[in-house]
């Protein structure tokens, strides 16, 4: 990858910190990977064209990320990797929005993440296969009160490739919780994405710092395409036999 997008921000001195301190070696990737694609929601994302009233939009930023993941994904299907989508989603009266509802007017209209909104809809240029998995969280982290640990010790998986947005909110949470369960953690840097420039690059710095492997879309997809060919040891699980698919 080339220089990071945090590049800017470090002083000599911090870079002085991060080599003495040994920060930021690299976890590299596993043999039994799986990708998790973060909220990519019409809320979350908009219209490609900028239409529509989207407050809480990435926009432009979000759109780039999708067309990267579609890429990602392609890669991963090829080689049956599981595949995981998350939505965040409110209950129609609103009620199980939590304190979170203090630091966000998500209530207010329009109804963005209610659900059976629109908002709360994936965006459908990411048409999960019939086979992979989508769930609901209502929490950042894609863990937190959800079965998606389940699913990945079930699937016998080392590895979380992560993608989606925002990547200072629920990304990093995300991050910092597969890290925490003991999976190898990588961030594709090209699928996650940001509405504040300056919080998608530092939080990619802190992840990458202590907690992940950020990597280009690109060098992921080369590594998936030097894995063993389905049929070789890395079939997806299948969970309702337990037998590879």
């Amino acid at each position: 990858m080339n220089s990071p997008l945090w590049s800017p921000f470090l002083s000599d001195a911090d870079r002085a910190v991060l080599s003495r301190a040994r920060f930021g070696q690299r976890i590299g990737l596993g043999e039994r990977p799986a990708i998790v694609v973060i909220d990519v929601q019409r809320y979350m994302v908009g219209e490609r064209d900028g239409s529509g009233d989207w407050p809480s939009s990435c926009g432009a930023a979000g759109w780039q990320a999708v067309d990267e993941t579609l890429l990602l994904l392609a890669t991963a299907r090829r080689h049956a990797l599981p595949v995981f989508f998350t939505r965040f989603e409110l209950r129609a009266d609103g009620g199980d929005i939590g304190v979170y509802g203090r630091k966000r007017a998500l209530l207010d209209s329009p109804h963005w993440v209610l659900e059976g909104s629109r908002g709360a809809e994936l965006v459908p240029d990411l048409e999960p296969q019939p086979h992979e998995i989508v769930f609901v969280k209502k929490k950042p982290s894609a863990f937190f009160g959800t079965p998606l640990l389940g699913f990945l010790v079930d699937r016998c998986i080392d590895t979380v490739i992560v993608c989606g947005g925002s990547t200072s909110n629920c990304v990093r949470a995300t991050v910092y919780d597969a890290s925490s369960y003991n999976f190898r953690t990588i961030v594709a840097q090209d699928c996650v994405f940001d509405r504040i420039p300056v919080s998608h690059a530092i939080s990619l710095f802190d992840m990458d710092r202590q907690y992940a492997d950020v990597m280009s879309r690109a060098d992921i997809c080369a590594h998936l395409e030097r894995m063993p060919a389905a049929g070789s040891g890395m079939e997806a699980v299948s969970p309702s036999r337990g037998q590879p698919t």
